[in-house]
């Protein structure tokens, strides 16, 4: 058994698909094939049974795919290790982020970051809260950037930026000549465009509005906070959206923004798995972090 055929076996499940999987690892899918019938030839064992449309996974497999996981991931930190003890010279850190927050906030760190260690290589991936918590707690990212609450209970987290959060009206509503914050409980009986299940700031959104004594009736969902604004613009209903993510007034598709009573805000934070060795590329990643957003007020 080899660790790339660890690797090929896990791209395999992710992909469920033999052609899919063969293009991400870049090579020839009848190699990626050979290769898995050596290792279930090896194993005694079906890691997955094959249709004419996919590919999935037998108990063995998942119980194969879980195990290979962990030997790469601990592979990983070994290497980073070795790469400490050569001060730096080189390393690769993977970071996750929220699309939308990581375009506000990944300009201003990286540039800063690369300076300082132009030797380390970051790789960044994009996804949803719920995707990005898996996949740090799994070793698929070293660091994620994510907002409080976090639902997997294996992540430590460090805060880095708590910004207020603000209500968002279309031009025309009764609302935008407000002059004083509005109370949440207000909201009640109004049409809320939210962020789909699986984005952190969506449960923030309800949260607020149960604590006021009501849950919001959400009658659009995108996954882009900025579908979000520019459906509240065009009139179809009322959001909550981070300050960091406002848009400047007078620019298209720009909503009436709106303090709120009680001043609530959510918390960003850089999430890595509990008792994960964290590089010293992470640990400077996050110093760099701290730095740079601790200056930034929202």
């Amino acid at each position: 058994m080899e660790l790339r055929q660890l690797n090929y076996v896990i791209h395999i499940a992710q992909e469920k698909n033999f052609s899919r999987a063969a293009d991400k690892l870049h090579i020839a899918q009848p190699s990626l094939s050979q290769q898995l019938s050596k290792l279930e030839q090896e194993l005694g064992l079906m890691l997955f049974r094959r249709t004419t449309n996919s590919v999935e996974l037998t108990h063995a497999g998942e119980v194969f795919v879980q195990k290979a996981q962990h030997i790469l991931d601990a592979v990983e930190q070994l290497k980073q290790e070795m790469d400490d003890m050569g001060e730096m010279r080189r390393g690769r850190l993977i970071v996750g982020t929220l699309p939308i927050t990581g375009s506000h906030v990944l300009p201003l760190v990286l540039p800063v970051f690369g300076a300082m260690y132009p030797q380390i290589e970051v790789s960044l991936v994009e996804d949803t809260t719920a995707k990005l918590e898996q996949l740090t707690a799994s070793g698929g990212t070293d660091l994620s950037l994510l907002s409080l609450p976090l639902i997997d209970s294996s992540l430590a987290w460090t805060p880095y930026l708590e910004e207020e959060i603000c209500l968002a009206v279309p031009p025309q509503h009764a609302l935008a000549a407000e002059k004083s914050p509005v109370d949440i409980s207000r909201l009640a009986d109004e049409p809320f465009i939210g962020l789909k299940r699986g984005q952190g700031f969506r449960q923030i959104t309800v949260e607020l509005c149960q604590q006021a004594g009501f849950t919001p009736r959400i009658v659009f969902e995108s996954s882009n906070i900025e579908t979000v604004q520019s459906l509240v613009a065009g009139g179809m209903g009322i959001g909550f959206v981070p300050k960091m993510l406002t848009r400047s007034r007078g620019e298209e598709f720009a909503p009436v923004y709106l303090p709120l009573g009680a001043k609530p805000t959510r918390t960003l934070v850089v999430a890595s798995r509990k008792g994960r060795y964290l590089s010293k590329a992470a640990q400077a990643f996050i110093e760099t972090l701290n730095k740079t957003m601790g200056s930034y007020h929202v």
